[in-house]
């Protein structure tokens, strides 16, 4: 694999994140005819202009995975506290699993909150989302039932949190 890049993202970008976020989400969405929150992962544009979309390119530019950072006074924040960072909708291509793509991502997010001056990060996923549970896990994030939440009756967010 080529060398890593990850950059802020731009407008040439947004067709293919929201694409790669998509597919990384398929296997917990159900039938995307059904389901307005795959129009939501699609919408890498209003997720750029409403918080910020972060991409992970290979160094000739193919896009790899994406995350949406959720700065204070952000709408996509949902269960950040104020003095902490939160992402959302974090995404590998399905091809680029298990490469670092992830990882670098989160890295990515850690670093910008720590800058910030953040006390912890928080994020919210998918009960099923077991393989991102245990990269969070790996790099430090740990459960926090207690901000468990349902955004809808069939939908299970669990929540995690690092400190800073």
């Amino acid at each position: 694999m080529s060398d890593l890049v990850v950059r802020r993202a731009t407008p040439a970008d947004y067709a293919s994140a929201g694409a790669v976020t998509v597919a990384a989400y398929d296997p917990f969405t159900g039938d995307a005819a059904d389901d307005d929150y795959v129009a939501r992962l699609a919408d890498a544009a209003s997720r750029d202009a409403e918080a910020e979309l972060w991409v992970a390119t290979t160094d000739e530019g193919t896009l790899l995975g994406c995350v949406t950072i959720c700065p204070p006074g952000s709408r996509w924040r949902e269960i950040a506290r104020d003095d902490e960072g939160e992402f959302r909708m974090l995404a590998v291509a399905p091809d680029a699993q298990g490469r670092g793509v992830g990882r670098a991502l989160v890295g990515l997010v850690l670093d910008r909150f720590r800058d910030d001056g953040a006390s912890a990060v928080a994020l919210s996923s998918l009960r099923e989302m077991t393989a991102a549970h245990r990269l969070y896990e790996r790099l430090g994030f740990t459960r926090l039932p207690e901000r468990d939440w349902k955004p809808r009756p069939e939908v299970d967010l669990i929540a995690f949190r690092k400190e800073l």
